[in-house]
């Protein structure tokens, strides 16, 4: 099973993320791909879009 690392949320989604993981809030869906890909880099985790305006990298 994998581990949640990290949530990247749009501005709009700010009230729908909470938890443990550290939460990064994005200015638009661009800024939040650009956050999210460096993430992905730097946890050496995945990237998964969840279509609903939240990215969450899990280190599987």
């Amino acid at each position: 099973m994998g581990q949640i690392m990290a949530v990247v949320a749009t501005e709009a989604n700010r009230q729908t993320v909470a938890g443990g993981a550290p939460i990064f809030i994005a200015d638009d869906a661009n800024h939040q791909q650009q956050v999210a890909f460096k993430l992905e880099k730097i946890l050496d985790a995945s990237a998964h879009d969840l279509e609903n305006g939240i990215v969450i990298l899990v280190k599987h």
